[in-house]
């Protein structure tokens, strides 16, 4: 019930190959009773190493009656299907694949003379195939392997009629031994940790995983009615995704609770730790401003930029408030607007060189955003750049005034100057 098609598009921005999935996507719909989903090779390959499922949201509807949790999946995919932003709604494993059932009766076995096994394998052999001999053509090897004629295994209301020979002599047709049925069955029975369970996947588009995943839930809870025993768990993207944003935030803040600690053992002084923090929320304004007019979806990509981005905008206040405790304490400037003037005249070529050399070099990475392969290193070269621009110049222009009216640096001690000569 599955099969693959490759199809080669020529080489293509992001946005328009977006779009050329969509038309194919739309010309796909029109075939009655089939489903498909289109995606990019490598999108699959990681959405199947993510969840198992190749799809962005994946549902796994668990329990021990197969014909229960059938339902399920079934009831599943239709609510999912109405939620605004659903595309290639399918169930995993659908049931009621067609088979032909063989139930051999012992009693007309025993009067005839069959045994069961030589009746099955008759049966495998005419309809699977047996190899029987081999035959060598110098270096090479072909095995000879007796079937059924193609035209015999073709129609399934003949398997009744398969002719088998009784220890006798005489043939004997299938149906006379066996009960042969047409009927419906599974082409495979899906487990996750020994527990049955059934599959409902599907994609979204013109709108956030994550929202999408929330008002599912929020349908599937109101809409659906589980039988006892079956329940549902979420996978895909937005739940890895989700995983993936907890584990980013405890480990930033982990990470900037020693950054902090480290820098107050060498500052020395609170009033100019928050100086140095300060300048986060100019990172953090710029970098919103760039998710914000870029479509306004944070992904795992922009939370790594907005890490990125607060070590580089931190280093640049270190740099800016250190100097000023250079100036006093080294140079012996008293504390005043002179001086804040003068450290960050100073301090303006390297901030901008950090600045520029960091945006520089992420500039192709965020005008190629859009490009295939780049769903990481685009959003968050975005999200630098935007908190780049609003930290470096808020660094130059506001951190010195905030500095002169907040900051205290000790000044330097002078030895006193000798008042005479002492004569030994």
């Amino acid at each position: 019930h599955y099969s693959e098609f490759n199809v080669d598009l020529v080489p293509l921005g992001g946005e328009e190959a977006e779009r050329v999935q969509s038309e194919i996507r739309d010309t796909l719909a029109r075939f009655p009773g089939v489903s498909f989903a289109i995606k990019p090779f490598l999108t699959e390959r990681i959405e199947e190493v993510i969840s198992g499922v190749s799809a962005e949201v994946a549902v796994k509807v668990f329990g021990d009656d197969l014909d229960a949790i059938d339902r399920a999946a079934r009831d599943l995919a239709r609510v999912l299907a109405s939620v605004p932003g659903a595309a290639d709604v399918q169930v995993e494993s659908p049931p009621g694949a067609p088979e032909v059932s063989v139930h051999l009766r012992p009693e007309r076995l025993q009067l005839l003379g069959f045994q069961p096994v030589e009746v099955l394998d008759a049966l495998a052999t005419g309809y699977q195939g047996t190899e029987v001999a081999q035959v060598f053509d110098g270096n090479r090897v072909f095995a000879v392997t007796v079937v059924l004629d193609p035209a015999r295994r073709r129609d399934p209301e003949q398997v009744g009629a398969l002719l088998l020979r009784a220890p006798s002599g005489s043939p004997v047709p299938l149906r006379t031994l066996a009960d042969v049925e047409l009927g419906t069955g599974r082409t495979a029975v899906l487990h996750d940790d020994a527990r049955r369970r059934q599959g409902v996947s599907c994609n979204v588009r013109g709108r956030d995983v994550a929202s999408f995943v929330a008002e599912a839930r929020r349908r599937i809870a109101a809409e659906l009615s589980l039988p006892p025993g079956v329940y549902t768990v979420f996978t895909g993207a937005a739940e890895a995704k989700a995983r993936a944003q907890r584990e980013i935030a405890l480990y930033s803040l982990l990470a900037g609770a020693g950054v902090v600690a480290l820098l107050a053992i060498a500052f020395g002084s609170a009033r100019n730790l928050v100086l140095v923090l300060a300048n986060l929320p100019f990172a953090l304004v710029g970098g919103v401003l760039a998710v914000f007019f870029t479509g306004g979806w944070l992904s795992v990509g922009s939370l790594v930029g907005f890490v990125t981005l607060f070590g580089i905008t931190t280093r640049n206040s270190i740099m800016m408030i250190s100097h000023f405790e250079y100036l006093v304490q080294v140079d012996g400037r008293p504390w005043n607007r002179e001086t804040a003037l003068r450290g960050a005249g100073e301090r303006l070529v390297p901030i901008l060189m950090t600045a520029l050399v960091a945006g520089l070099g992420l500039l192709p990475l965020a005008l190629g955003s859009g490009a295939p392969g780049r769903e990481i290193e685009g959003p968050m070269a975005i999200v630098i750049l935007g908190g780049l621009a609003t930290s470096t110049a808020l660094n130059l222009l506001v951190m010195p005034t905030l500095a002169l009216r907040y900051a205290r640096f000790a000044e330097a001690v002078r030895d006193a100057a000798p008042t005479g000569t002492a004569v030994p």
